[in-house]
């Protein structure tokens, strides 16, 4: 799903060139904060047992606080694509931008 979100959005930077990769530190810095909530999240939910990962469907690749990459991916792929569909719409629509 990882993969399809990128196909899916990540053209978006080429074809309309909405810079969001090229202003990569501003977007990190908007998605970071987010994203550390949702880890110290899933870390509080898989410790206590609330939350797992099926083992058969991840690659079996675990970061910090036994998350599996693909979460830490998911935060970061995810809302960039959000980032790139909002520039790309804004960029094809300018009257929607807010002012």
């Amino acid at each position: 799903m990882i993969a399809f979100t990128v196909v899916g959005s990540f053209w978006l930077e080429v074809i309309f060139k909405v810079g969001v990769l090229r202003r990569w530190k501003k977007a990190f810095a908007s998605i970071l904060p987010v994203s550390a909530l949702f880890i110290v999240w899933d870390a509080y939910a898989i410790s206590q047992g609330h939350w797992f990962f099926d083992r058969d469907q991840i690659l079996g690749i675990f970061g910090p606080f036994g998350i599996p990459l693909e979460e830490y991916l998911f935060f970061i792929v995810v809302p960039m694509a959000a980032l790139l569909t909002i520039e790309a719409v804004t960029t094809v629509k300018p009257h929607w931008k807010k002012k």
